[in-house]
Order: structure tokens, then C-alpha cells, then sequence
């Protein structure tokens, strides 16, 4: 009778254990000096707000203590020690994390309202979103401050494709649907019908 797991030889002669269990050791336990390091690697490749380090810390601590058959409920004080400690660092701050990502999102085509519910949905408190974009409005002369959503609008309709950026031929066709498109971006009606039926001449 051949030998239980022991499989015979492969290709090369060497003997196969094909059918033997894979052994998994447990991850090692949650402690304050792994979870820093999690965090450490973590910023150094994205930028992000208070909550979301908090949240991504959670979900690996989460991890690690189920695949140990742990509770994860009382390592909390942990995360915010861990997330007080980056905060106090400088590693994280929530002001310059909603003024970079407003502008990106600007440059993007993103309206007001939709950036506001973005940088939101990254944990970022709403008095620092407003307080990022009155620091957009303040930046700029108060005429281009007031051009700030037309602008935003400009850039989605070109990065979409839409009113003027279709062919020629397929605008009029293609209006309403384009209208609609930036009213669920969070732009005015009037704004958006402003971009779509824009002169290519005026534009440009």
C-alpha cells in the first residue's frame, strides 16, 4: 500500500505530494507595533483622510482577529491610539487632504455638490469641506471665483464627450441626454444647458 500524501514522481523524478494538506500557521497576534507599521505602509501609498486610515485599519485588524478566532471589539483603543499618533505626526491631516482632493476632483469636472458628497463618503467632516471650498473661492479674483462650477461643468462635458465635444451631426440628438447627464452631476439646469448648447466659436 503506498504511503498516505505521498504521490508519485513528477516529470523531473522528484516525489510529488500532491495530495498533502496544505498547513497554515495563524497571522501573529494584534499588537500596537504591527498596526503601525499597517498605517506607516498605508499613507506612504495614498493619501487620506482621518476616517479613512481609521477604517482601513479596522478592517485589518478585523482580518487578523477573525483568521486567530478573536473577537476584534477590543483592539479599538488601539486603532485610535494608532490613528492619533499619525494625526499628531503630521501623517494625516483632513485640511490638506480636502483641499488636494477638491482639486483634483475640480479638474476632473466635479461639481459642488458632488464633490461635497465625495469628500464626505471619505469620512472628511463637513466644516472642512466647506471651509475647503471657500478657500477655492478665496484663492482666486472674485470674477473667476464666480465661474468656478461653469468651469467644473466645462471639464465633465469635455470629459464626457457632451454638447459640443459630440460630432456635430449628433449634438441635437443627443441634447437631452446630455442634459441630463450633468443635472446628475450635481449641476444646475441652467448651467448645463449653458454647456450643451454653447458655440464651439464662443468657446474656443
Amino acid at each position: 500500500m503506498k504511503p498516505p500524501f505521498v504521490a508519485e514522481s513528477g516529470p523531473d523524478g522528484r516525489p510529488a505530494y500532491k495530495d498533502r494538506p496544505a498547513e497554515r500557521r495563524p497571522p501573529g497576534p494584534v499588537s500596537a507595533a504591527w498596526l503601525q507599521r499597517v498605517a506607516l505602509y498605508y499613507l506612504e501609498r495614498y493619501s487620506a483622510s482621518t476616517e479613512m486610515l481609521r477604517r482601513t485599519l479596522a478592517r485589518r485588524v478585523d482580518k487578523r482577529a477573525r483568521l486567530r478566532g478573536e473577537d476584534p471589539a477590543p483592539f479599538a483603543e488601539i486603532i485610535d491610539a494608532t490613528v492619533a499618533r499619525a494625526v499628531s505626526a503630521g501623517l494625516v491631516d483632513d485640511v490638506r487632504f480636502a483641499d488636494m482632493r477638491l482639486a483634483t476632483l475640480r479638474r476632473r469636472g466635479t461639481s459642488s455638490r458632488g464633490a461635497a458628497a465625495k469628500l464626505a463618503a471619505k469620512g472628511v467632516p463637513r466644516d472642512v469641506v466647506e471651509a475647503a471650498m471657500q478657500a477655492e473661492r478665496d484663492a482666486i479674483p472674485d470674477v473667476e471665483a464666480a465661474d468656478i462650477e461653469l468651469q467644473a461643468a466645462r471639464a465633465y462635458a469635455k470629459r464626457r464627450r457632451l454638447g459640443i465635444h459630440r460630432r456635430p451631426d449628433t449634438r441635437a440628438l443627443h441634447r437631452d441626454r446630455d442634459l441630463g447627464a450633468l443635472a446628475r452631476a450635481g449641476f444646475s439646469y441652467d448651467l448645463a444647458r449653458r454647456v450643451v448648447d454653447a458655440d464651439p466659436d464662443e468657446m474656443e
